[in-house]
Order: C-alpha cells, then structure tokens, then sequence
C-alpha cells in the first residue's frame, strides 16, 4: 500500500517510475524527472553563490586574515588584559570587550559580559589592590553587563536613562539597576581620570547605547556598531534603525579617538577599520539597490505558485540576495574576518531597508 503526504496528490505518483518515501520526498527511479514534496527545497536559483546560505551546515569556514589572527587566550585565566593608555585596560575573550580604568583611589568597570565576568576582578588585580567603585553601563544588553553580580561590593552603577527604562522592564535580577542616569552627557572624574559618557540622541542598535570616551588616553568605545577587521554581526549587529547604522558608523569616523573598543572581536580598531567597515556597508548598499532595479518578481517560479503572494515576494527577495552576495564577494570575501557566516544575513537586511525605511 502506498502513502501519501497531504498536498500531494495521487496523479503526481507514478508506482511504476517513482519510490515514495515518507518524510523525505520522492526520489527518482529509471530515468523519470525527480519531483519535489510542496514546501521542500528545489533546484537551486540561478547563479547560486558558492557560500552556504542561511540554513545551511559549514564544514569548513573562510580562513581568518592573517592581520586579524591574534594570540589566544590561556584557557587557564580565560581573559587577557591590553593596556591602552594611563591606567586604561581593555579586557578581552578574544569575543567580548569590556575596559577598566584605574584611579588614585578606586577602579571604573565599563561593561561586565558574563562569559568572563567572573575573571575581571583577577585582570584588575594584575594591576592595582584598589576597589571597584563604579560601573559604566554602555547599553541594557545582557551579554554586555549580565556579569556585573561578579564584580562585588556595591559600586555606583551609570548608565543613560532608556538603559534604566529598559532595565527596569526587564526586572532581570543579573542585571543591577543604574544608581545614577543621565539624558545626554555625563562626565565621570574620579582622582585624576575622566571619562566622557554621551548618548546622540537614539541609537541604532538599542536604546541608551551611549558613547564612552577616555579623552586624555584618546580611547572611544562604542559597543556594537564597529567591528575592527571583521564582518559586523549578522544584520547590522541587528539595527532596528539600519540608515541610522550607516549614519552612526559615518560620525564616529568624525571623533578624535586613536583607539576603539568595540564589545567585540579580538582587538582594538583604528579610523582606519571605521572606513573600511564603512566601504563595505556602501558596497552592499549599492549592490543591494542595483539587484532591486535589476530583478523582476515571478522569475524561477511555477506558475500556479504566482497566486501566493507571500511566495512571489519570497521568490524575489532571494533572487536579490543572491545577486547581491555574488555583487560583493569577489573584493571583500578575503577582507573581512566572518565574511561568509553572515553575508546572508547582510544582503537580506539591506535589500529590506532598501525597500521600507
């Protein structure tokens, strides 16, 4: 007796040519043209990109550029401090970042992501016996200050008033409340150090996500928006407002920084990766905007499929991408450290911004 999935019908069964499989589809059997459950994969597009798309398993991903290979760090401490100026240490995984900045009497944290929260107050004492007094908040993100429990003691916490608001509607008890907020700006001066907290007036990745500046060490961080020598995290580091992405990325090439820290990868950046991230982002917008003028919907498509609205549009929105991805690969595949795990994901989010902001 044979079975049959719904949706497909008994006529598109051919005993005689076709072996069905439950849950697999149908596979061919002498010589007959192999068919396709409804809802399963098909053939690929046209001029399929050679880099896995969305869903797909990678055995072996594009190698790192040499300039952006870096030691790694001895599992037995699972952190490893750089010092970036007087009293001024970023902390590092090698995946998240986060600073301290020593004082005459007292220590500021800037960020406590919990994959190593439990070693930063080991990096401070690499350094200095003095306590942790403060705690700078660069946004409400957990993985960014989920550690901060770790630190001890009961330091003053600073974050800009949407990182309360958000927090408080989170009522996440690893995530301590701000004990001082501020709208705009804020000068930190503890001793004889001083920190620079600003917030532009929105932020493309999440409300509150303030800009943090060491003006005598000429240290910028900003979290989640530049990624030194790397492709940024899948979808603009999932912008909400991504022409605003494209806007912040443009002005804090204008800051008068030598360094940036960025809450991610494994070093520093320069003006020099804010340019080149921004080329990479005015590349793809460019591609992605000619695939949309150059991409007719309903291409590669049955026609009894063109009634669904949904798949027409589906249909379209791949058929872009995929041009879009096979527009930027040949110059930035081996420029950017990730480049092939999230360009998808780039290339998706820019062809929609394109067609909706």
């Amino acid at each position: 007796m044979l079975l049959f999935r719904s949706g497909l019908s008994r006529a598109a069964v051919n005993a005689g040519s076709l072996l069905v499989t439950v849950g697999l589809g149908l596979a061919p059997m002498g010589g007959a043209r192999a068919e396709t459950l409804p809802g399963q994969p098909g053939a690929p597009y046209q001029s399929m990109p050679s880099l896995a798309p969305i869903g797909t398993r990678v055995d072996h991903y594009l190698p790192i550029p040499k300039e952006d290979v870096t030691p790694a760090i001895d599992p037995r401490k699972g952190y490893r401090n750089q010092k970036l100026g007087r009293g001024l240490y970023m902390v590092t995984d090698n995946g998240y970042q986060s600073m301290f900045l020593v004082y005459e009497t007292g220590v500021v944290v800037i960020d406590a992501p919990p994959g190593y929260s439990a070693h930063i107050r080991q990096a401070i004492a690499e350094v200095t016996d003095q306590p942790i007094t403060h705690v700078v908040y660069s946004h409400a993100h957990v993985d960014h200050i989920g550690g901060v429990n770790d630190l001890g003691g009961h330091p003053i916490v600073i974050a800009q008033e949407e990182t309360l608001r958000l927090l408080e509607r989170a009522k996440d008890p690893r995530r301590t409340l701000p004990t001082v907020t501020f709208k705009d700006h804020y000068t930190l001066k503890v001793g004889s150090q001083i920190l620079e907290l600003s917030y532009p007036g929105s932020s493309p990745h999440e409300p509150g996500n303030i800009f943090i500046y060491a003006p005598e060490q000429k240290v910028l961080m900003v979290v989640d928006v530049i990624f030194p020598g790397w492709m940024p995290w899948r979808r603009f580091a999932l912008a909400k407002d991504i022409p605003g992405y494209f806007d912040q990325v443009a002005y804090i090439d204008t800051l008068p920084f030598e360094t940036l820290v960025g809450g991610h990868v494994n070093r520093v950046g320069t003006h020099s990766d804010v340019r080149t991230q921004l080329e990479f982002m005015n590349d793809l917008k460019a591609a992605a905007a000619a695939a949309l003028k150059s991409t007719p919907p309903g291409e590669e498509m049955e026609a009894e499929d063109k009634a669904n609205l949904w798949a027409v549009y589906d249909n379209y929105i791949d058929r872009v991408v995929v041009k879009c991805v096979n527009a930027v690969t040949p110059k930035w595949q081996s420029r950017l450290a990730g480049y092939d795990v999230f360009i998808w994901d780039q290339c998706y989010a820019m062809e929609q911004s394109l067609r909706i902001d």
